[in-house]
């Protein structure tokens, strides 16, 4: 497993969660730490289910801290370049903004890292039925949002 490879992907599952570029990275290297700190011989199925609990807890510890800020408030935080991609970006934020937490979550963690559905069971504590099921509830809801907005037939 690339460690690298899973600190950018902890980084952008924490900016997700938090919507802060700075927090995220500090978050981001917390949960690192941790890791390291606690010199676990976890077997590589276990490492990332281990590193998205322990960044999802502390983007909790966080939301606790402070208030929490919507994802319109971050558009000039998008890392898009065109302005088709920012506008497809902000209509999909849009989107999923409208879809409980929860399910924004298993959307983020499945499509946009590749999460395979048993560490998602182990990062959320839910059943593997209730993955499937829910992923297939919020997919059907965001493809119905972005149709309303006109974005895809």
């Amino acid at each position: 497993m690339d460690l690298e490879e899973q600190y950018d992907k902890i980084f952008h599952y924490c900016c997700f969660k938090i919507y802060d570029r700075q927090l995220a990275q500090d978050i981001t290297q917390e949960t690192f730490l941790r890791f390291y700190r606690r010199d676990l011989k976890l077997d590589s199925g276990k490492i990332l289910p281990y590193l998205y609990a322990t960044a999802k807890n502390l983007c909790v510890d966080e939301f606790r801290k402070k208030p929490v800020y919507s994802m319109e408030d971050t558009a000039e935080n998008s890392v898009c370049d065109s302005s088709e991609e920012i506008i497809n970006s902000l209509a999909l934020r849009a989107a999923m903004a409208r879809l409980p937490a929860e399910d924004q979550e298993l959307l983020f963690l499945r499509y946009v890292h590749e999460i395979s559905v048993t560490s998602i069971c182990k990062i959320t504590g839910i059943s593997r039925f209730a993955v499937y099921r829910r992923l297939a509830r919020a997919s059907k809801q965001l493809k119905e949002e972005l149709i309303k907005e006109g974005f895809t037939e």
